[in-house]
């Protein structure tokens, strides 16, 4: 399998850290959505990351659909998902809280960097910083609950995507969500980072 896209996008690292984890192989071309438009085009026309190519040549896209894939693949020992009910409710919340907090993170960073000043509406910029707020203190009370991970000894997907999530937003707007307002979260980042698979694939 192909995994394209650059490692400064949350979701390309979400899917190569779990990719590991799950012990599927892969290849990582890390071309950009920016810089290297048409090389990715060349693969995906709609130019997504990140994109896979599967071991059949069909091109999937968008982080969650890979890692559902991805699941399907893997041995059910490795998988990312707890098996409990109650527990596999509960990680489905916090990944689409990080994916939230994602979301927002980019849309910030894409209105100062790629939209005129003068053009910035700022009600809606106030709006999107709430929401990116509010993703980031709900994740912080979950991951007060961490021992030291969510669901027991080894981390799982709600563990990766929070990690990669709440990295992602510390390196791009580390003015707006605090290390001192989520010591939860930094001692989520600080175990995650520090696991061979998050040491493999670094933000960069």
């Amino acid at each position: 399998m192909r995994l394209i896209g650059m490692l400064d996008s949350p979701y390309v690292r979400r899917v190569a850290i779990s990719l590991t984890m799950l012990d599927l192989p892969f290849s990582h071309e890390p071309l950009s959505v920016f810089s290297t438009f048409d090389d990715f085009a060349a693969i995906n026309p709609i130019v997504k990351a990140p994109s896979l190519v599967t071991e059949d040549g069909v091109v999937l896209m968008d982080s969650s659909l890979i890692l559902e894939h991805a699941e399907r693949l893997a041995s059910p020992a490795l998988s990312l998902a707890p098996a409990a009910r109650q527990a596999h409710s509960q990680a489905q919340r916090i990944i689409g809280l990080a994916l939230a907090a994602c979301e927002k993170t980019v849309q910030i960073v894409y209105e100062h960097n790629l939209r005129p000043e003068e053009k910035r509406h700022q009600p809606w910029l106030d709006r999107v910083h709430g929401q990116l707020a509010a993703a980031y203190r709900l994740l912080e009370a979950e991951f007060r609950q961490a021992d030291p991970w969510l669901f027991g000894d080894r981390p799982l997907q709600a563990d990766v995507t929070s990690a990669v999530a709440f990295r992602f937003t510390r390196e791009m707007l580390p003015e707006v969500i605090t290390a001192e307002e989520h010591p939860a979260l930094v001692a989520l980042s600080t175990r995650a980072e520090a696991i061979p698979e998050f040491r493999v694939f670094p933000f960069n």
